[in-house]
């Protein structure tokens, strides 16, 4: 029996608390096509019921499937639109979904990552639909055909441009918070897979096994220097096979990053050249525990956020108990990961064996906060000043001058709120509201004992560093208090 010690079910501020949804297919949105005005709105209204309900469970991270198999769901330069949108590859929906989805999360206070499936370019069909658009057209000396899927070549130093340019793309168009790499690895099962020629050509000192890890690290390490140089701001994370390798603790049963798909991602870690990892941690008991713990262990001061496979608690599944993932999320905890992801959105969202309302009932009571990248950036911005604070007849109305601070990317602010003064900002039942682009906000309780009595603003850059808080309403004996300190 694991013990998970005290302070399990303690509601931390910091956690990185993340859903992937999945636009392959239309399988977490959307399901309506694009084919019209009607189309676009229901595409829309539908994105936005699932922020809805993410943001009610308190989550604070949405991984939006944004390139998919060389094709993408935003205006590409490099790429076509993908048939998940309108039922047409190629074919523009009327609308930027990408900006769409960002605007709706910050909205929300939420962040939105470009989630990017690397290597992999599509089946058969999926290229014949793209014609003369696919990679494997424009680019044929960059892709592989293996077991009937084409990918790029990682040995080839033009899948770093290639990919790099796509990046690029998204990272200098929008005002994105994260690009999550998926699939940045070769194909399992790939003793066989064709780049003996390449291997040939690099004339490489390395075995092939070693070259081909050298590879990924190679294209992980251009990304992430082409991201920073852009925004630094931007978070570079990916979703590596969930073990590792074989552990002192427990084999890996056939089945890891390093040996069988060639995922260097502790390399990615101990370089600094990724700030976070969202292991693929969908396995149960001793293929999950000693694996998540051999990850945190290994984190070299960046985030370790395990995905966990709810799909399988799904009867057509595997049919897993809730419980299992209880476990995984209270174990978690217990090692103090940077929080969790759930793959995917839909199993979530419908509630699966009574998660969702596990989730907001237990462990996600109260919201929580990305954490600060302190390696990028650790200098806090000025606080807000000029609080004015308008009780209303239901609620409370509060306004506040802008930090003075610069900061690239711009500075956005946290609201807080308690009965005790002065307010606790590192108490997560305190955060009222995680982000605001505005020096204005106004709160309307929908029940009388959500009124609080004291509140509070902070201002918070792009990296996360939040300044020192604004106190709204001093009390009259504090302030009172304060104004004897200065005679």
């Amino acid at each position: 029996m694991l013990s998970f010690g005290k302070g399990v079910f303690a509601q931390p501020k910091y956690e990185i608390r993340a859903s992937w949804v999945t636009t392959l297919g239309g399988m977490d949105w959307p399901s309506h096509k694009a084919s019209g005005p009607r189309g676009i709105e229901l595409q829309k209204k539908e994105f936005c019921r699932i922020l809805d309900q993410l943001k009610a469970a308190n989550f604070n991270t949405v991984l939006l499937q944004t390139r998919l198999r060389g094709d993408v769901i935003y205006p590409s330069a490099i790429e076509s639109f993908t048939e998940s949108l309108t039922g047409h590859e190629g074919k523009d929906p009327g609308y930027d979904p990408l900006q769409f989805a960002i605007e709706e999360c910050h909205r929300r206070g939420m962040e939105v990552h470009a989630w990017i499936v690397t290597i992999p370019i599509g089946n058969q069909r999926q290229v014949k639909l793209l014609g003369e658009e696919s990679v494997v057209r424009k680019k044929p000396s960059l892709c592989k055909l293996y077991k009937g899927t084409w990918y790029l070549d990682p040995g080839n130093k033009g899948t770093d441009d290639y990919l790099a340019g796509i990046v690029r793309e998204i990272v200098s168009k929008y005002d994105i918070d994260g690009v999550h790499f998926d699939y940045i690895r070769y194909p399992e099962h790939s003793a066989t897979f064709p780049d003996a020629a390449t291997y040939r050509k690099s004339h490489s000192k390395q075995d092939l096994a070693q070259w081909r890890r050298d590879n990924i690290t190679r294209i992980v390490r251009r990304l992430y220097h082409e991201t920073k140089a852009l925004k630094p701001w931007v978070k570079v994370s990916s979703s590596p096979v969930g073990k590792y390798n074989d552990t002192q603790r427990y084999n890996s049963r056939g089945w890891n990053a390093y040996e069988i798909v060639y995922q260097d991602a502790k390399q990615w870690l101990s370089e600094g050249i990724h700030d976070a990892l969202f292991p693929m941690m969908y396995f149960q008991g001793n293929n999950f525990y000693p694996f998540a713990l051999d990850w945190q262990e290994n984190k070299y001061e960046r985030w370790i956020v395990p995905g966990l496979g709810i799909y399988f608690l799904h009867p057509r599944e595997r049919d897993w108990q809730l419980n299992e993932i209880v476990r995984q999320i209270e174990f978690t905890r217990s090692i103090g990961t940077d929080g969790q992801a759930y793959f995917r959105n839909q199993f979530l969202l419908d509630n699966t064996k009574g998660l969702l309302d596990k989730l907001k009932e237990q462990f996600y009571a109260y919201p929580a906060v990305v954490p600060a990248m302190k390696w990028q950036d650790s200098i806090a911005p000025l606080p807000p000043s000029q609080p004015v604070f308008t009780p209303l007849t239901k609620g409370v109305q509060l306004k506040w001058k802008a930090s003075e601070s610069r900061e690239k990317g711009g500075i956005y602010y946290r609201v807080y709120a308690s009965n005790t003064y002065p307010v606790d900002i590192q108490k997560a039942e305190n955060i009222i509201a995680t982000r605001t682009d505005s020096t204005t906000y106004t709160f309307l309780p929908d029940f009388p004992w959500q009124e609080k009595a004291y509140w509070c603003i902070t201002a918070v850059d792009r990296f996360g560093n939040e300044s020192e808080a604004l106190e709204m309403n001093i009390p009259v004996f504090d302030l009172l208090g304060k104004k004897k300190e200065k005679h």
